[in-house]
């Protein structure tokens, strides 16, 4: 009856979340969640069919700009995600934002080895990583949290390298990750404030609005958290500077 592809949800959830089938392995059914962050299993008795979301999701302009006066040069993202699908989403968003953006695929545990290079050949204002993560109330492996241990290990080699804020703005986690211990391993941003599950745009949402505020001015923090799904419940972060470049005058017609 189901196949890998099929657009299904979780009898036992309520039907709650959109997922797309990943892997069948006899009765045992992976998934992974079709615009949240989220990687999960169960048994082929638990599934409903569901057909494919006709409304594709409205990307709104971040922040209104002053264009008839000055010029801008928002500033550049290096997005690492273990979620190729995922990426993919933000970078369509990103090019709608008009944002530079220098996306890169890796799985959680490797990422922590590409940072410096990555970040030594694109210069970014604004490093975003992400993927798959899962909180654990019991211990699972003698772990609280799936892959929030590879987050952290990232973001500490990319402190290694840049260790103001504001010279680069880090937005790290996923899923219900370990939002205490991104913070204060250097991120700027992190999920998840209430362990709970984040969007999957929700890491470049953030990422786009800093990147479309002017370098000379302070970020609203409050502002800009409403403006992802789940607001400060999904993420958290630091107040710091945007990363635009504002010119004057703007070049005539």
């Amino acid at each position: 009856m189901f196949k890998i592809g099929d657009i299904v949800t979780r009898k036992k959830y309520g039907n709650d979340i959109l997922f797309k089938i990943d892997k069948i392995e006899g009765k045992k059914v992976f998934l992974k969640g079709l615009d949240i962050r989220l990687y999960a299993d169960t048994l082929i008795d638990d599934l409903s069919l569901h057909g494919i979301p006709k409304k594709k999701e409205e990307i709104k302009e971040l922040r209104n700009l002053e264009t008839d006066t000055f010029f801008y040069i928002p500033g550049s993202v290096l997005h690492i995600d273990a979620d190729e699908e995922y990426l993919k989403k933000c970078e369509e968003y990103y090019k709608n934002q008009k944002i530079k953006i220098y996306g890169y695929t890796f799985k959680e545990e490797d990422m922590k080895n590409h940072i410096e290079k990555l970040i030594k050949k694109h210069n970014p204002n604004i490093l975003v990583i992400t993927g798959h993560d899962a909180y654990f109330k019991k211990k699972k492996n003698n772990e609280n949290y799936k892959n929030s241990k590879h987050y952290i290990n990232a973001v500490k080699e990319a402190r290694n390298i840049i260790k103001e804020h504001e010279k680069l703005v880090i937005i790290a986690g996923a899923c219900q990750s370990d939002y205490e211990n991104l913070i204060k391993s250097g991120s700027t941003f992190a999920s998840s404030p209430k362990h709970i599950n984040i969007h999957a745009l929700d890491p470049a949402i953030i990422a786009s609005y800093i990147a479309k505020t002017s370098n000379q001015e302070t970020i609203n923090i409050e502002e800009v958290l409403e403006k992802t799904h789940y607001g400060k419940e999904g993420i958290g972060g630091i107040i710091t500077k945007g990363a635009m470049l504002v010119g004057y005058p703007r070049k005539g017609e």
